[in-house]
């Protein structure tokens, strides 16, 4: 109680009327639960309290413990005998459940090596040794540090630090006169997704790459290393994929299902293979090889924590790296568990994590693992007493995720037709430890949802509700001294009340293929923030010994993740009309919009910039004259973007969804009473309405991706671009591209408003 009263003062102590704001607009005043009659919504929440009763966090614990006791990665063992265990438990539970199976190529080590061998030698050691307080640690069988869909290659050559590896550090080293071209390049992690590191080095020429973890990002400047604190030991290496994400799922079967009898690609027309070996490697084994380079200082932004110097290369140190790989299919085992639904058993509520790890997998993905076991389990003990949803419930357990979301996506090309036809919702979660609930994406219409279902659950901690803890934690992150903008964009949204700030969702987990390929509604939801799972990120130290010290001690915070995400499914499969408020996309993409319009008007502002400084030697003037430091390329002039298409679709949309939330409203007064065909209906087309955001063409240079709203950057990675085909056209430079799909992109909004319009009609017949 102490704690409560504490976060509540300090609420009102930081932004004054804020903490009374933050409380308005998480539900109408009644308690009216959105899509339910008063009398549906006090039942739904006493089913919820029953389903609360049967999550029990030491029985999370226990799950968590036995499937992480050997190494878990795809193709092992212990990584069959966790999908049979895990299906086990749904079958025990009342479930329908079995395992699909796949066949996919995944690479693995032959040979790995790397030696410097100018202007000193070392040989890398390329082994996460066992640690103390570890039993898992000094397990064999596990796999050694790579990263998968690299190419084999044996290359000897200068090294050259090229900073994150991202393209605004190439601009860099162009300017300081490096080149990569016939060079092995070293990138540290972050800043940008892993696989665009070797891709970009490939593009400017370089014959290998080498990826490192430096101290700065997760190791001990961020605080005590594993095993006395939970940050990356020096020899902590982060494992991962590569693969060029222009592509995606099996290299062998681009856009369909790797199932036993279908079409395979040749080997060497396999899709999405970098062209040059890449090898991820410690600080303890980067320090000799970084310390000896010479060439020009590194700029200060380059700088990490290790005790040294950093200077960009080229030489004199010069490193031999080997990457020998087994180009063999490996097998993936989904586990599909379904509870039949009672009244629209062909509306489909789905729910899925992975259960495939680099190594053991506590926090990535076990913990997530675990609460869905443990909703499962509660849902199938309300099954047994009597509870029926009225949608069909989909588990999913994938495997191969790690890899490049294989499990995920072989499974939905294969059901695609059929997950059009009935996929309503995709909830996922991957990584999960203490801390703030994180939506970490999510379809603009069911933001609402996440927001009334945290409203409903106790923070384990604090005595408050997740939301309310999630909304103070946002408003301290956008007061904080180098906020980024978008953590001050979500404190004032808290401010103004109204819904958690939740973004759109980019890439990097299973709901991938449902929102990038398919566009099918969909969230990922999941708690952290108060752990160092970053610092044991991909690592042998992942486990659940490391877990239960600086994860979640006690598993109540995957306790609450059952509890959250059990109330989302469950609501969402008894409500009488699905709980999607349709209006909210039309305010979100108001903003994207805006977003739009304020980066044409930077980068014309900037290009004119650029070129006064170019045009008046200011480059050349301020620059160090003994650093040799040479002036930015000159910009292409910008030409006209026209973004009229977008900006008048968008009006027209927001005209419509005044015409539907009035007769929603309407509806929604009589309890959404009307003739059970007409019901149906209305439901088939709230839950089809994200598909009309995709089109066939799909995005420039990468077709799979057919959402027209959402996708994963082109060069960014895992993170989202909002209008993608617009967007990145623009940062490209592409001004044509740009203007192409501002007119189709505004085809698909044009898309969602007709079906907008058609619910509306369909809203406002007489019985």
């Amino acid at each position: 109680m102490m704690k409560t009263v504490a976060l509540g003062l300090a609420c009102a102590s930081l932004v004054g009327s804020a903490a009374i704001t933050m409380a308005k607009g998480v539900q109408p005043a009644d308690g009216q639960m959105f899509g339910y009659a008063t009398a549906a919504a006090a039942q739904e929440r006493a089913l919820e309290q029953r389903f609360d009763t049967h999550v029990d966090p030491k029985e999370l614990g226990g799950w968590l413990q036995q499937l992480t006791s050997g190494p878990n990665q795809y193709g092992s063992p212990h990584d069959k005998a966790n999908a049979e265990y895990i299906l086990a438990k749904f079958r025990e539970w009342g479930w329908d459940a079995h395992i699909e199976k796949f066949s996919v190529l995944i690479p693995t080590p032959k040979k790995l090596s790397l030696e410097m061998v100018a202007p000193t030698t070392y040989t890398a050691k390329l082994h996460e040794p066992p640690v103390p307080g570890d039993p898992t640690s000094t397990l064999g069988g596990v796999l050694p540090p790579y990263t998968v869909y690299g190419a084999d290659g044996d290359v000897t050559a200068e090294l050259v630090y090229v900073n994150y590896g991202m393209p605004e550090d190439y601009e860099e080293l162009a300017r300081l006169g490096v080149s990569v071209k016939g060079k092995i390049a070293i990138a540290r992690y972050g800043h940008g997704w892993r696989g665009l590191k070797p891709l970009l080095a490939e593009q400017h020429g370089a014959v290998g790459s080498i990826i490192y973890s430096d101290p700065r990002d997760d190791g001990y400047y961020r605080g005590d290393t594993y095993p006395k604190g939970g940050w990356r030991p020096d020899q902590g290496v982060q494992r991962g994929s590569v693969q060029n994400q222009a592509y995606q799922g099996d290299p062998l079967t681009p856009g369909w299902g790797s199932t036993p009898g279908a079409r395979r690609l040749p080997l060497k027309d396999a899709k999405g293979i970098l062209g040059i070996p890449v090898l991820p490697i410690s600080y303890a084994d980067a320090t000799p090889m970084l310390q000896a380079l010479g060439g020009p200082m590194a700029p200060e932004g380059w700088r990490g924590a290790l005790p040294f110097a950093y200077h960009v290369g080229g030489g004199p140190t010069k490193v031999h790296l080997v990457v020998e790989q087994n180009w063999d299919q490996q097998p993936v085992y989904d586990v599909i568990a379904k509870l039949k639904g009672s009244t629209w058993p062909d509306q489909w509520v789905m729910r899925g994590v992975h259960h495939d790890g680099w190594v053991f997998g506590a926090y990535d993905p076990l913990a997530g693992t675990v609460a869905m076991l443990g909703e499962a389990k509660a849902m199938g003990a309300l099954y047994r007493q009597g509870w029926r949803p009225k949608r069909t419930l989909v588990y999913a357990s994938w495997d191969a995720e790690e890899p490049g979301t294989l499990g995920s996506i072989e499974w939905a090309e294969t059901h695609a037709k059929e997950l059009k036809q009935k996929a309503v919702l995709y909830v996922n979660c991957d990584t999960l430890a203490r801390g703030f609930l994180r939506g970490e994406g999510a379809s603009p219409s069911v933001v609402h949802l996440i927001t009334q279902a945290a409203a409903d659950v106790t923070d384990p901690e604090t005595g408050v509700s997740v939301l309310e803890r999630a909304r103070a934690h946002m408003l301290v992150a956008g007061l904080a001294k180098g906020a980024s903008p978008e953590a001050r964009e979500n404190a004032e949204r808290v401010r103004k009340g109204g819904d958690l700030p939740v973004g759109a969702l980019g890439s990097g987990s299973d709901y991938g293929v449902f929102v990038d390929h398919l566009g099918i509604t969909a969230m990922d939801v999941r708690f952290g923030g108060e752990d160092a799972d970053g610092g044991i990120y991909h690592s042998r130290y992942d486990s659940f010994a490391h877990y239960v010290r600086f994860g979640d001690p006690g598993f109540k915070y995957v306790a609450a993740e059952a509890k959250v995400v059990g109330r989302i499914i469950m609501r969402t499969a008894d409500a009488k009309v699905l709980p999607y408020r349709l209006g909210d996309f039309s305010t979100t993409l108001d903003r994207y919009l805006g977003q739009l319009h304020k980066l044409v008007g930077d980068t014309v502002r900037t290009t004119r910039q650029q070129h006064d400084l170019l045009d008046m030697g200011a480059y050349r003037l301020a620059a160090d004259p003994t650093a040799n430091v040479v002036p930015p390329e000159r910009l292409s002039d910008v030409a006209k973007i026209d973004l009229a298409p977008l900006d008048e679709a968008a009006k027209r949309l927001g005209q419509s969804v005044q015409a539907y939330d009035a007769a929603y409203a309407k509806r929604a007064a009589g309890d959404f009473a009307m003739p059970a065909a007409q019901l149906t209906k209305v439901n088939e087309l709230l839950g089809s309405m994200a598909q009309t955001l995709t089109d066939a063409r799909g995005l420039p240079g990468r077709e799979w991706y057919k959402n027209l709203l959402y996708a994963p950057g082109a060069l960014t990675g895992y993170s989202v671009k909002t209008v993608p085909g617009v967007r990145e056209a623009i940062e490209a430079r592409q001004w044509a591209v740009a203007n192409q799909y501002a007119g189709i992109t505004a085809g698909v909004v044009d898309n969602y408003r007709t079906q907008l319009d058609q619910l509306t009609r369909l809203l406002g017949q007489a019985h």
